[in-house]
């Protein structure tokens, strides 16, 4: 093969491989949060002070919150009111945010009104 016809091979097959997509990944450590409501109606008060108390604190590198919503799939649990994502990019930037006042303030006025709180830590180590 001609160099200059490999070259072109080359470019063809890695715009080839370039094309396969795989999804960015959030942020290394993830802190998953469901919370149940006790009064559905503080719904939007409760994401109003997730967006301005938590997604605020600099520590937070990825933020998502909102509600279940209906996919028609029977598998999916929807036992909760509000997820909230939260992505640190390390186990100490987790801590900052454990022991921020946003997050303490947030902590003591919405738990009182919970009927139900689960949080999981997930690490990505592949990131």
């Amino acid at each position: 093969m001609k160099p200059f016809a490999l070259v072109v091979a080359l470019v063809l097959l890695a715009g080839c491989a370039s094309t396969s997509h795989r999804a960015p990944r959030p942020a290394l450590i993830g802190h998953i949060v469901f919370i149940e409501l006790s009064d559905q109606g503080d719904y939007e008060s409760i994401l109003h002070d997730s967006d301005t108390m938590l997604a605020t604190i600099p520590s937070v590198a990825t933020y998502a919150a909102g509600r279940h919503i209906d996919t028609g799939r029977n598998t999916i649990i929807n036992d909760y009111d509000l997820a909230i994502y939260l992505g640190f990019e390390s186990v100490e930037d987790l801590h900052a945010y454990v022991v921020h006042d946003q997050h303490i303030d947030y902590v003591a006025k919405w738990k009182p009104r919970l009927s139900a709180l689960r949080v999981y830590d997930m690490h990505d180590p592949t990131r």
